[in-house]
């Protein structure tokens, strides 16, 4: 089943990079693993998975030593501040920064860990009151702020778009997340290099690749409902 199901969002991403003009190579796919067993993983693995996001740290510290080195793990949920010391040296990126203390605790670990963390900016693109993130007006401060912290590099932005049964409507967010990044990019800040957009989900990743997203994060549509 898993197997089929990476053929069909890869047959998905492949259509929407053609719709917009991209090449297929400016789209990574996050396999989102979250509640899932290693099994499961492992399965995704073998279908070409190679990038994995997980949700809570325990979880990616509990699955990383069972499966290949050569897997790519992000940490995609909300992060604690006292939880951050266990993915220095494990996660290939967090994208769920959106705050300077957040920041601040990640650059201190990895400085002494002689490291440099990617991170993403989360923005609270549809100003949901139940989600994470800073709002977009706030972005350019946030990352002016972490810009001149050492061992973290802000690599660009990431959204959790509304839950929603018509992706078209969460076009404007991409949108508006994309021209953000487009806003900040030209003010050529030190040490900022705003390269990735983490948006798009199960049920709109085609219309986030449409409006530029660099990396989307698949649960559903890979691994089936929780």
């Amino acid at each position: 089943m898993i197997a089929e199901n990476m053929r069909v969002v890869e047959e998905r991403i492949c259509a929407a990079c053609r719709r917009a003009g991209r090449a297929r190579e400016e789209v990574r796919l996050v396999c989102v693993s979250k509640t899932k067993p290693v099994s499961l993983l492992c399965e995704a693995y073998n279908a070409g998975g190679r990038l994995f996001g997980e949700n809570r740290v325990q979880e990616l510290m509990d699955k990383q030593p069972q499966l290949p080195g050569n897997i790519e793990w992000h940490m995609i949920g909300h992060l604690q501040k006292n939880k951050a010391k266990y993915l220095i040296g494990r996660a290939a990126m967090i994208h769920s920064v959106d705050s300077a203390p957040l920041a601040e605790t990640i650059s201190r670990l990895a400085v002494q860990a002689g490291t440099v963390m990617p991170v993403l900016i989360e923005v609270n693109a549809a100003g949901e009151e139940t989600k994470f993130g800073i709002s977009p007006e706030n972005a350019e401060t946030l990352v002016r702020e972490l810009a001149v912290l050492p061992g973290i590099r802000v690599k660009g932005l990431m959204t959790i778009a509304p839950f929603t049964e018509n992706p078209e409507s969460n076009r404007r967010y991409f949108r508006l997340l994309r021209q953000l990044s487009i806003d900040i990019k030209r003010k050529s800040i030190d040490n900022i290099k705003i390269n990735e957009l983490s948006m798009g989900m199960t049920g709109d990743y085609e219309v986030a690749i449409e409006e530029g997203a660099t990396l989307i994060r698949v649960g559903t549509g890979i691994f089936g409902e929780r």
